[in-house]
């Protein structure tokens, strides 16, 4: 069967991750975290995708985007895929696959979530134990949204925008953000709509999107699918 058409509407963020296939490395060295966001870059700008946030990790990658045209984010992640397997398995003198098959995405509600998964995003290598301080990984894009570190690659949302008057007060606001790392029911929301593929909301944002596209993005509650009937004898 194939599989369905991703949901992608204009202007709706989307948090994505691409793993390793089999939680192998993808990034060896920093040229290879280097290449991955020069083209991540080039891709962006040529399907005109808005990258707010990101963190490459050695075996995976998170990014949290925004489409401004239709199929955006298919398109470059596609493009992108392809263009840095046949460069890893160049260097490596590798063959073969090198993620796990699609990416995974969800749409993100901006009240609420989106600077959630900033946070949730940029705080990564803390988690890890990689670093004490997000500040202290290079291939994350918290130096630039915390720190005011130049990047051609950073698109600022509306929402980090609104942080504050300028940039500094922006910068402050955001470093406020991160003393504490995202836990409990906002951990589990963000992780469970990721991997399942469902939309990362209240309920209205959730019935919204399932208007506007035709597509079911909640979770069935456990039980009976809609549609089946317990038969009497």
């Amino acid at each position: 069967m194939s599989r369905l058409p991703r949901i992608c509407p204009l202007n709706v963020p989307q948090h994505i991750i691409q793993r390793g296939n089999n939680r192998q490395i993808c990034f060896k060295y920093e040229q290879d975290y280097a290449v991955y966001l020069g083209w991540l870059k080039e891709y962006s700008l040529q399907y005109k995708v808005d990258v707010h946030a990101w963190v490459l990790m050695s075996n995976h990658v998170h990014l949290l985007c925004s489409p401004r045209t239709i199929n955006a984010i298919s398109k470059m992640m596609q493009a992108l895929g392809r263009r840095y397997v046949r460069y890893f398995n160049s260097k490596y003198q590798r063959t073969g696959t090198l993620w796990e098959g699609r990416f995974k995405s969800c749409l993100v509600q901006e009240e609420t979530y989106l600077l959630n998964l900033y946070r949730y995003i940029e705080l990564n290598p803390v988690r890890a134990n990689m670093v004490d301080d997000p500040s202290q990984y290079l291939w994350s894009s918290y130096q630039i949204n915390a720190l005011g570190k130049i990047s051609e690659l950073c698109c600022v949302h509306p929402l980090y925008l609104a942080l504050g008057n300028n940039t500094t007060e922006r910068q402050a606001n955001y470093r406020v953000l991160f003393k504490t790392h995202v836990k409990g029911k906002m951990l589990d929301e963000i992780r469970a709509a990721s991997h399942s593929g469902m939309a990362l909301g209240n309920i209205r944002f959730k019935q919204d999107l399932e208007t506007l596209t035709g597509r079911r993005l909640h979770k069935l509650p456990p039980g009976r699918k809609p549609g089946n009937r317990k038969l009497t004898v």
